[in-house]
C-alpha cells in the first residue's frame, strides 16, 4: 500500500509539471524523503501526508488507487421513503474486509470507511498506538474544511494552536482545519476514533465558501462563521433551516 501512496503523489506531481525538488521547497519537505515517499521506501507521517495532498489537491480515493468501480456500490434506492423533489443516495455499504487502509509514519494507520463519491466527506477509522503522533517532527498541520471526530478507545492529546486538550474514550470534538493542529498518543494503550473531515478537497477554504453563501443568502456581510454551528445558527435565524 505504502507503495500505491507514492506512486499516486509521483504521478499527481508529474500531472501538474512540478518537479520533485520544487515540491519539496513548497511544502518544506526535504527533496530525499520526499524522493523515499513517492519510491515507497518511507512512509508519511499524516502531518507530511496532509501537507503533499492539499498541495496536489488529490482524494483519498487517488491516494489508495481506487477507481470508480472498486467503490462499494448503492443498494437500490426506496423512493417510497423520500421526501418528494429529493434525490437521495441508496445505502453505500462496505464491509469490514474491504476497507481500504494506509499506514503511517510511527504506526498511526487511517481505514477509510464508506462514504458518498462525492469528495464531500472523508470517513475514517483512525489509530493511534502508544507513543504514536500525526507528526514525527512534532510539527503542527493545517488543512482545508472541518474535522469531527469521536474517541472510541484509548486516550490522545489533542494540540490544538497554543492549547491542548486531554481526549479520552467518549469525548468528541470538531474544528475547523485551517487551525494548526496535531495528535499525539502519550499513553501505551492504542487510541481509536471516527473521523469525518468534511470539506478538505474544498478549491478554497471551507469556511470562507460559507461565509460567502450566508452573505448572498442572507444579505449578512458579517464576519466568518466560527464554525457548522454559527452557521447553522445564522440560517436558521432568517428562518432558511429545517427541523430534520
Amino acid at each position: 500500500m505504502e507503495e500505491n501512496i507514492g506512486r499516486a503523489l509521483r504521478e499527481a506531481r508529474k500531472a501538474q509539471g512540478i518537479s520533485l525538488r520544487a515540491l519539496a521547497a513548497e511544502t518544506g519537505i526535504s527533496a530525499s524523503l520526499l524522493s523515499q515517499v513517492e519510491n515507497g521506501k518511507s512512509q508519511p507521517s499524516v502531518s507530511t501526508l496532509y501537507t503533499l495532498v492539499s498541495r496536489l489537491r488529490i482524494s483519498l480515493d487517488d491516494l489508495l488507487g481506487l477507481a470508480p468501480d472498486d467503490s462499494p456500490e448503492p443498494s437500490p434506492r426506496r423512493h417510497d421513503a423520500e421526501p418528494a423533489g429529493v434525490d437521495r443516495a441508496g445505502l453505500v455499504l462496505r464491509r469490514a474486509a474491504e476497507n481500504p487502509v494506509l499506514n503511517m509514519d510511527s504506526g498511526v494507520r487511517w481505514e477509510r470507511l464508506a462514504s458518498f463519491d462525492d469528495g464531500l466527506v472523508e470517513a475514517l477509522l483512525v489509530t493511534y498506538p502508544g507513543g504514536a503522533s500525526s507528526s514525527a517532527e512534532g510539527t503542527l498541520m493545517r488543512h482545508s474544511g472541518f474535522e469531527f471526530a469521536y474517541l472510541l478507545e484509548g486516550s490522545l492529546t489533542l494540540a490544538l494552536e497554543f492549547d491542548r486538550y486531554d481526549l479520552g474514550a467518549g469525548d468528541s470534538f470538531c474544528f475547523d482545519s485551517t487551525r494548526p493542529h496535531m495528535y499525539v498518543n502519550q499513553g501505551r494503550e492504542t487510541a481509536r476514533g471516527l473521523w469525518y473531515v468534511v470539506g478538505r478537497n474544498a478549491a478554497e477554504h471551507t469556511r470562507e465558501r460559507l461565509a460567502d453563501l450566508l452573505g448572498r443568502v442572507t444579505g449578512d456581510s458579517a464576519a466568518n462563521p466560527a464554525g457548522v454551528a454559527e452557521a447553522l445558527r445564522r440560517l436558521g435565524a432568517e428562518g432558511l433551516t429545517t427541523d430534520g
